[in-house]
């Protein structure tokens, strides 16, 4: 009952925006997080246009491997034992190296692969990378190492770039350049707000994710603000119409209470297929199109929604919880979280239906 449809043409629109933005770059469509909720296979297959793809785990770039996509694969966070860079060089990934246990990996490899490799640096975001006193270190231990093919890239992450009035995107960029002046390399810093609002990280590789899938990275931005289309929209049915009276209380904990006589609609979603149980009461949710008040917490595989002010809806009408006609960043400032958890958290039991 409950699904989410995907709409390649939705991603493949998002694809080209993102090249419009950097021109001169090559995209790494990242595609992790089985493609943030999307479908990991369809969403790349939709995305084969791009240059490369950049996923989180071994697994996930084995998957793109089995249905024939022969691009570069990028590992993000690269690889933590011998067996796992064996397969790696098998499948021909290119690996991110972010630590010195990485490095002493590739130099302990005994084979004939060699893998292209993106040297990480941490610029700021203090996750994963070399700290700049370590780069000079890192950068010469890869360049003599035999695992290594051809030229090293150096990438590196931006910690808030959706903040386009903080100086920590203009500092971190700052010394990126300085730490690699003199070297001749390709470059890839920017992520999704980078891509759209920092021409200066795009370099030579921009690695959008967010964007592709047709959501702002900002919060002050909807989608349509930047000519991106959303390319999910989750969708189910009313499975009730029921009329209480002032004063009764709706859901669980008696959160919200009825003012007046009052019309429901129970809609089969619930935080078991991914809806945010913390939604606050109030948040839209569109029914046969017309936005309509959500009432009450969350279930687990109900929501109530208040359609006093409207017609009368009958069981089976179509519901949107968000999509092409409802923001999904509107329904996670209202959660108080962000897109990519929604996204992220769609889960195995709603039906993924790719147009």
């Amino acid at each position: 009952m409950i699904r989410a449809s995907v709409d390649t043409q939705a991603l493949r629109h998002n694809l080209a925006r993102s090249r419009r933005a950097a021109p001169g770059a090559k995209v790494m469509a990242v595609v992790k997080a089985n493609a943030y909720g999307h479908g990991l296979l369809p969403a790349a297959v939709a995305l084969s246009e791009a240059d490369g793809f950049a996923v989180a785990r071994i697994d996930e770039g084995i998957a793109l491997r089995n249905v024939g996509l022969r691009h570069p694969i990028l590992l993000l966070e690269g690889v933590f034992d011998a067996a796992q860079l064996a397969e790696a060089g098998h499948r021909g990934f290119e690996l991110v190296v972010h630590s010195a246990e990485q490095i002493e990996l590739l130099r302990a490899y005994r084979s004939k692969t060699q893998f292209r490799v993106w040297l990480k640096l941490d610029t700021g975001m203090n996750r994963l990378g070399f700290r700049p006193q370590d780069f000079q270190a890192a950068w010469t231990a890869l360049r003599s190492n035999p695992g290594v093919r051809g030229d090293i890239c150096i990438m590196s992450h931006l910690a808030s770039a959706d903040a386009t009035d903080s100086d920590k995107t203009t500092r971190q960029l700052a010394e990126f350049a300085r730490l690699t002046q003199g070297r001749t390399f390709e470059a890839s810093i920017a992520n999704s707000a980078g891509v759209l609002a920092w021409p200066a990280a795009h370099r030579q590789w921009i690695r959008p994710g967010l964007l592709l899938y047709g959501v702002s990275p900002f919060a002050d931005k909807r989608s349509s603000d930047l000519d991106l289309v959303p390319a999910m929209t989750l969708s189910t049915q009313v499975i009730a119409v029921r009329d209480i009276d002032a004063g009764e209380t709706v859901g669980y904990g008696d959160t919200w209470t009825a003012k007046r006589p009052t019309t429901l609609a129970v809609i089969a979603a619930g935080y078991g297929d991914g809806y945010p149980r913390n939604v606050r009461s109030g948040t839209p949710v569109l029914i046969n199109d017309k936005p309509f008040p959500l009432a009450g917490r969350v279930s687990m595989d109900m929501i109530t929604v208040d359609v006093t002010d409207g017609p009368r809806p009958a069981v089976g009408d179509e519901v949107e919880l968000w999509g092409k006609a409802l923001p999904v960043e509107q329904v996670a400032e209202n959660a108080g979280t962000i897109p990519y958890e929604l996204l992220c958290g769609v889960s195995q039991r709603v039906r993924l239906d790719v147009i």
